[in-house]
């Protein structure tokens, strides 16, 4: 008997998803392209740029590159918002010639490459939105969300856009609203509609026909809103002085129940360019609740996942810097998961502060440690590698249109999106140009030549967890077992095929004595964050402030 399509598709899914698929425990590596290396000297990074780091990158030893949006666009939010059919490159960042290129010297030196997808807005420039707005007997008018004014005149609904402001906008013209839960220039696509579908998922195809390796979906968790527009309710712990969009709880504008189904769309579409020797991934932008990360799996009666491969985990990001309370949240997130699902760690990204600023300059070390032993996908956000921090940008100097909208709340990304330095020659080595944002000011000695140079550098020990993680298969691919906190440290186990590794890390300012039932007798140092020692333990060993370990055991 002949398997019916919904049987086939099945099969491929899971086909698609070995328990060794590269994106289940690759280390990925965020490059946001306005600032990571520009090749023609207008200041602002390009994709041939990046092609001419890849040596770098694929030295440090990271499986697959994730690249922020690069799609024609009038840059009001820096490319989130698309301004063409999805499917060729902005000129400032290239062309598709150059796409091709890099995805070719991407797979040539055995690196994944993942594309940013923009599937909730589209600029207010995009032809869509232009014929959608022009009449309201126009075939794409649905294609967005339309509203008549409320009574008063007013928007239909108290939904808030992420920039601080209502999330409508009035055109007078077809005297409606649309809808936008960001800038005003990105109005929210209808994806109800399902000629909005197939225009999207189309869109899909055409990158994994030139060979990309998968997606990064941008606000995934926003693209379906409640059919019935109903307000949403006030958050009774709103105080002053936080995010302004945080005055409601977005119960009708995130995280509805149809999300699943447009995630099973996307899936499908992913599993057709997939197959065992070369599987395909959807990593899902979801700022949400840990119980709610595993729904986006996608699992099946049968306990199948059809939805994202990897849903991000950003709980790092805003967790208390302690043992105690990174314990209870890998505890919590590993007991959430379902069966058989990847996790994932994030510690930055190109809209939270780096997590040298977050944590201490001095605990970045530590961080790099805990983030490349976990159990899981890590994703590293450009330039953390060098310890770099956020930069200070005078009023005069502001690009990001948060800071903007919403000036002295400490919303504004551009001190997480500084130009990469390389070197001590003119821009760092960035640009022969005006770089687009200023520089992290001591690049002259934070640099990437200067730490290659040093052994003990930030940037050596990336290098050696990496290679190490990859050396591993504990560490890549084991088990995670908590050893418990005592006082300021945390120690967890990686183990795999009979292989046994030890992570104990000191999130104090203070020595720490590593105990016995850590470190047992004949534990060897394999590397230490501050890269100064390795051998066995003796009896009482201490680590020192903010110190961490990986342990070989006998």
């Amino acid at each position: 008997m002949r398997a019916n399509k919904a049987d086939r598709t099945m099969t491929r899914s899971l086909q698609a998803a070995p328990r060794d698929a590269w994106w289940r425990n690759g280390v990925v590596y965020q490059i946001y392209p306005r600032s990571f290396q520009d090749s023609d000297g207008d200041g602002i990074g390009d994709l041939p740029g990046i092609r001419r780091r890849l040596d770098y990158l694929a030295d440090l030893g990271v499986d697959a590159l994730w690249v922020s949006p690069f799609y024609p666009s009038p840059m009001a939010d820096f490319g989130y918002d698309v301004a063409d059919y999805y499917c060729d490159v902005d000129p400032r960042f290239g062309s598709l010639a150059d796409f091709d290129a890099l995805v070719a010297a991407v797979h040539a030196r055995g690196m994944k490459l993942i594309v940013d997808f923009v599937p909730n807005h589209t600029s207010t420039q995009h032809p869509w939105f232009l014929e959608s707005r022009s009449s309201r007997d126009d075939p794409k008018q649905d294609w967005y969300l339309w509203r008549d004014p409320a009574p008063d005149g007013g928007p239909p609904n108290n939904w808030l856009s992420n920039f601080g402001s209502p999330a409508w906008t009035f055109d007078a013209a077809s005297g409606q609203y649309y809808c936008h839960l960001f800038l005003a220039a990105q109005p929210d696509l209808n994806w109800r509609h399902p000629e909005v579908r197939v225009a999207l998922l189309e869109a899909l195809r055409f990158w994994l026909r030139r060979g990309v390796d998968g997606f990064r979906l941008d606000v995934i968790y926003h693209v379906v809103k409640d059919v019935h527009f109903r307000d949403n309710p006030a958050n009774p712990g709103f105080v002053e002085g936080m995010d302004p969009v945080h005055r409601l709880l977005p119960v009708y504008t995130a995280d509805q129940p149809e999300v699943a189904q447009v995630l099973a769309e996307m899936r499908r579409v992913v599993d057709e360019f997939s197959d065992a020797a070369s599987a395909r991934v959807l990593v899902a932008e979801t700022y949400l609740p840990i119980e709610r990360l595993g729904a986006y799996y996608g699992a099946d009666a049968a306990g199948n996942l059809l939805g994202a491969h990897l849903p991000f985990n950003f709980h790092l990001i805003g967790t208390p810097w302690n043992a105690a309370s990174i314990d209870a949240l890998v505890r919590a997130y590993e007991a959430a998961l379902p069966a058989g699902a990847a996790p994932n760690w994030v510690l930055g990204n190109h809209d939270r502060s780096r997590v040298a600023s977050r944590t201490g300059a001095r605990s970045a070390r530590l961080a790099a440690m805990l983030l490349l032993t976990l159990r899981g996908t890590p994703t590293m956000y450009y330039g953390d590698e060098l310890g770099l921090e956020d930069v200070a940008i005078e009023p005069q100097d502001v690009q990001d249109p948060f800071e903007k909208n919403q000036p002295g709340l400490g919303l504004g990304r551009d001190p997480v999106r500084t130009p990469m330095p390389w070197s001590n020659a003119p821009h760092a080595g960035f640009t022969t140009g005006r770089p687009w944002l200023r520089l992290n000011d001591d690049w002259p000695g934070r640099n990437v030549l200067a730490q290659a140079a040093d052994d003990r550098s930030i940037l050596q020990l990336y290098r050696r967890l990496i290679a190490l993680r990859r050396r591993h298969p504990a560490l890549h691919r084991g088990e995670w077992l908590p050893l418990g906190v005592e006082g300021s440290t945390l120690a967890y186990a990686r183990e795999h095929a009979g292989e046994r590794l030890v992570v104990v890390l000191n999130f104090g300012s203070d020595n720490a004595e590593v105990l016995e039932r850590q470190a047992p007798a004949g534990a060897r140092i394999l590397l230490s964050t501050l890269l100064d020692r390795r051998g066995e333990l003796a009896r009482g060993s201490h680590l020192r402030p903010f110190e961490g370990w990986i342990l070989g055991l006998q």
